[in-house]
């Protein structure tokens, strides 16, 4: 919204030295947001006179038209004799009256303007168009051409007023008011607590029997409608000066006297107006919604399919005009031909839900439907009738019918019963019941009551509608920057989860380990199933999907991390970074077997452990996931060394990794699943209460699925799922005991059958040795038919023994160690080498 600060000035007795900053100011102190003040005019000097055409010659011999004109401006020039003035316009003639600027003057854009010599002849000044002051869009683009009334020689930069200050206002959804000069004139006098004169304030004709005849069909959709009639207008009058020039301060083009009337009032008092001709409308105007598949051509010429949802105007044709919304081109007010000189004014009140959807169903956003879908005072709407049947009357010559037109649906006043001290406990300030009643006044409510207050809403106020609404106008009027600055105490006794500790510890731990965390939308589509190569009855393609999806193309929520991981991936790879490790952890969505719908949780108390668990019932199975992908080097080369390729044994790496952190034993084995490498995957698996689960897998992906990604080769990746890793978890990890005796170190190499997992061989190890072991880890694995034998492999295992309280002896070490290699010869068939 824009607000020139004279307009205000009409309705607030400002101070003289209030400047557009000091007002921006107050009222962004009182909640509005006012975001610029635009300085118009700010530059512009004069001499900048009223000036009338004497002679026009037409200059020929040049690519375009150029006119050499004598215009006199009186004594403006120091002489009192014509001023000669070279102009290239032709919509003006002898005799007009124009703008004209003398040599010294200084035009918007710091445009010095001075005599000077072209197409032959010495130009002294200049005949000014709107454009050249800054004079904003009035749809003529020429020069400017004064009515006659206007003396030779007046300054036209107070005429046209050229200098003020616009106040531009983001006005929010909740404060439809604030898009009206009364509105802000309100808010204005609130903040500096000065009185209000109301434009509303107007002394209205009751309504009779003899206005024009309106038949409402839908008073849920249209609960007042007010008709007043003025006929007898002159159809060659024209809007005057100060009229186009706060329409055109406010952001909206001059188009004929009536529509100007209507657009005016309409930023004066927030209430839309249409104006009909009145030879153009048959029959009664009538409110109703739209027959289904009903046709009308509005004001912009589009021929609009209307929706049995749509309030529309009628008459005896049918719809003439979308209700709230803009008018139908059948019956608009003619300012080509000139011929209206009867209309009929409407102003009235709809609903603001089914004009905000016809709007939006339409692609029709106008000033009409901003407003009604923000909130209009419906007791305006005969004011501003009033209002635009006196600037018909006053500025068109117009007669004002004596029929009054009004058709209301009964309706009570909203009331809200408030304690008195709730903005106190709300602001955590105490205001005093006169502060919240003196307040509460100023805004327009009517306030009864002591300890408890009853308030009565104002009608331009739909927005106030509870005791937290009314406070919060309390408080910001009492002003924000006066509420205390105070840190809330938390209960004491409630920390972090065992889950939320393992999910930071996960994220500590691959941060650690060289991953970068890369979260992702939760959305998905299907066909990334197909993509992934996952058979037609696994479980992942089984899906949540959303009524109103953000994208077409990703209507359901994830079933696994890997869909946005990979895609993270290759964008970055496309964009020049090819070492890449990222991982996320997240919640992933499964349907439940059975839909149940969800309760409504209370708003005034906590809700209890059964409706909690009623809700959650109601939601998918949400558990928590965690995932890797890497590609490119694990390791960079350099003056240190080689480096390393990433490769299958990093994604498993990943997830021993993630096991560490909880505190569990992990088991890997081969396995085959979905977008991995069938012969380079592994399945991942803890043990729950005594039951082996499977809970991811990690490894290579498959080629065919990199090819159909487009993603490098050799790209690998993980996935497990957290909350069964926390299920088989032993808690937080204990720190290692460090004792204080020396380590003996055996190592062994064992032959096995190239079949035999290393996971087997180490586990049966690692029982073996029993309490003395302290450390098992794999060094080398070797495979040579000619030395070990057909379909046979080496494992070497350094073997770490220590005692707490003592130093181990040699045939101590010795014996857990043959211990070891006897009890994996019997599990795994193992040898000892050599």
């Amino acid at each position: 919204m824009r607000v020139p600060l004279s307009w205000l000035r009409e309705y607030v007795d400002l101070p003289a030295t209030e400047t557009g900053r000091d007002v921006q100011a107050k009222l962004i102190s009182v909640g509005l947001e006012v975001e610029t003040v635009e300085q118009v005019g700010d530059g512009i000097k004069g001499p900048l006179v009223v000036g009338k055409v004497l002679t026009i010659e037409e200059l020929e011999g040049f690519k375009k038209p150029i006119r050499f004109c004598t215009v006199d401006v009186g004594q403006a020039n120091g002489t009192g004799e014509p001023q000669e003035i070279v102009c290239g316009a032709r919509n003006f003639a002898v005799g007009d009256k124009v703008v004209v600027v003398l040599p010294g003057a200084v035009l918007p854009g710091d445009f010095a303007i001075a005599a000077r010599k072209t197409y032959g002849k010495t130009s002294h000044g200049m005949i000014c168009s709107g454009d050249e002051l800054g004079m904003g869009d009035d749809g003529s683009h020429g020069i400017i051409v004064l009515p006659p009334e206007h003396e030779v020689g007046t300054d036209a930069i107070e005429l046209l007023q050229l200098v003020d200050e616009v106040l531009d206002i983001a006005v929010t959804p909740d404060r439809g008011y604030a898009l009206s000069i009364r509105g802000v004139a309100r808010e204005t006098a609130i903040a500096y607590g000065l009185p209000l004169r109301d434009p509303a304030l107007l002394d209205v004709p009751q309504p009779n029997a003899f206005g024009y005849p309106v038949q409402v069909s839908d008073p849920m959709g249209c609960d007042r409608f007010t008709a007043r009639t003025v006929t007898g207008l002159d159809p060659e009058a024209c809007s005057p000066l100060w009229l186009t020039r706060r329409l055109q301060k406010a952001g909206m083009r001059p188009i004929s006297l009536a529509v100007d009337i209507t657009n005016y009032v309409m930023l004066e008092l927030g209430q839309p107006l249409h104006a009909y001709d009145r030879s153009r409308v048959q029959g009664p105007i009538g409110v109703r919604r739209a027959e289904q598949g009903e046709k009308l051509t509005t004001l912009d010429g589009a021929k609009r399919t209307l929706d049995a949802e749509d309030l529309v105007i009628t008459d005896d044709r049918g719809p003439i005009g979308l209700a709230g919304v803009m008018g139908g081109a059948n019956t608009e007010i003619d300012d080509t031909e000139g011929t209206t000189t009867e209309v009929v004014v409407e102003a009235a009140h709809f609903d603001a839900l089914s004009i905000s959807r016809t709007a939006r169903r339409h692609k029709l956003a106008s000033e009409a439907s901003k407003r009604f879908e923000r909130g209009v005072d419906p007791q305006a709407a005969s004011a501003a009738a009033q209002r635009t049947v006196d600037l018909l009357v006053l500025l068109a010559g117009g007669t004002a019918d004596a029929g009054v037109t009004e058709v209301i649906a009964p309706s009570a006043p909203h009331t809200i019963t408030i304690p008195a001290d709730h903005p106190d406990k709300v602001a955590g300030v105490a205001y005093g019941r006169e502060t919240v009643v003196r307040r509460l006044q100023q805004v327009g409510c009517d306030v009864y009551g002591q300890d408890e207050l009853i308030v009565t809403v104002p009608s331009w106020r739909p927005d106030l509608t509870d005791p937290n609404d009314l406070a919060e106008e309390v408080i910001r009027l009492e002003g924000y920057e006066n509420l205390p600055s105070t840190l809330p105490k938390p209960p004491a006794g409630r920390g972090l989860t065992d889950r939320q500790r393992l999910h930071r510890r996960i994220g500590r731990a691959l941060a650690g380990a060289g991953y970068v965390e890369a979260p992702n939308y939760p959305f998905i589509g299907e066909h990334v199933f197909d993509q992934f190569g996952l058979t037609a009855d696994d479980p992942n393609r089984k899906v949540v999907k959303l009524v109103n999806p953000l994208s077409d193309e990703e209507p359901a929520l994830r079933t696994t991390l890997l869909p946005g991981l990979l895609g993270a991936l290759r964008r970055n790879d496309g964009r020049g970074s090819h070492d890449l490790a990222l991982f996320e952890t997240g919640l992933v969505f499964h349907p439940r077997e059975e839909l149940k719908i969800a309760v409504r949780l209370p708003v005034d108390r906590r809700p209890t452990d059964e409706e909690i668990a009623s809700l959650t019932e109601a939601l998918p199975v949400q558990p928590r996931h965690a995932a890797v992908v890497l590609t490119g080097a694990r390791e960079q080369a350099g003056w240190w060394g080689k480096g390393r390729p990433s490769d299958w044994a990093d994604a498993v790496e990943a997830a021993r990794v993630l096991a560490r952190e909880a505190g569990t034993e992990l088991l890997v084995r081969g396995g085959q699943y979905g977008p991995w490498h069938p012969g380079r995957c592994a399945e991942l698996a803890v043990v729950v209460e005594g039951v082996e689960q499977v809970i991811g897998y990690a490894g290579e992906l498959h080629p065919g699925v990199l090819k159909t990604l487009g993603l490098p080769a050799r790209t690998s990746a993980m996935e497990l799922d957290l909350d069964v890793l926390e299920l088989a978890s032993s808690g937080v990890p204990k720190g290692p005991k460090i004792s204080t005796f020396p380590v003996a170190t055996q190592d062994v190499a064992l032959v096995v059958d190239v079949a035999v997992p290393h996971a087997g061989v180490e586990a049966a190890l690692r029982e073996g040795a029993g309490e003395l072991l302290e450390s098992i880890r794999l060094f080398d694995v070797y495979e040579n038919a000619a030395q070990l034998g057909e379909g046979k492999k080496s494992l070497a295992y350094a073997l770490r023994f220590r005692a707490d309280d003592r130093t181990l002896t040699v045939d101590e070490a010795s014996a857990a160690r043959d211990a070891a290699v006897s009890l994996a010869g019997e599990r795994v068939g193992a040898v000892l080498r050599g």
